[in-house]
C-alpha cells in the first residue's frame, strides 16, 4: 500500500512542481510522477537535515522541500527530454 502512496504523492508533487516551473515542460506524466517521487525523499532527506521533517502541525516547510527538489529536478529534465523527441 505504501507503493501506492508514494505514487500519489509523486503525482501531486510533481503537478506542483510543474506549476511552479515558468513555461511549458513538454515531459510525459509518468516522468512527473517519477520526478515528483525522487524530490518527495530528497525532500525528506532535506527536511531532516535541518531539523524540521516532523512538527506539531502541517509540515509545510518539508512540503516545500519536497515540491522544491521536484522543480529542480523538472527544470533540468524537461529541456533534454524536449531535445530527445525533437
Amino acid at each position: 500500500m505504501s507503493f501506492l502512496w508514494a505514487i500519489i504523492a509523486g503525482l501531486v508533487i510533481g503537478l506542483l512542481a510543474k506549476l511552479v516551473v515558468p513555461g511549458r515542460q513538454p515531459i510525459p506524466l509518468w516522468l512527473t510522477v517519477l520526478l515528483g517521487i525522487v524530490g518527495a525523499v530528497g525532500g525528506n532527506a532535506l527536511a531532516t537535515a535541518f531539523g524540521v521533517r516532523d512538527t506539531g502541525g502541517v509540515d509545510w516547510i518539508r512540503h516545500l522541500f519536497q515540491i522544491g527538489i521536484a522543480a529542480a529536478l523538472i527544470s533540468f529534465v524537461a529541456p533534454m527530454w524536449a531535445r530527445r523527441r525533437a
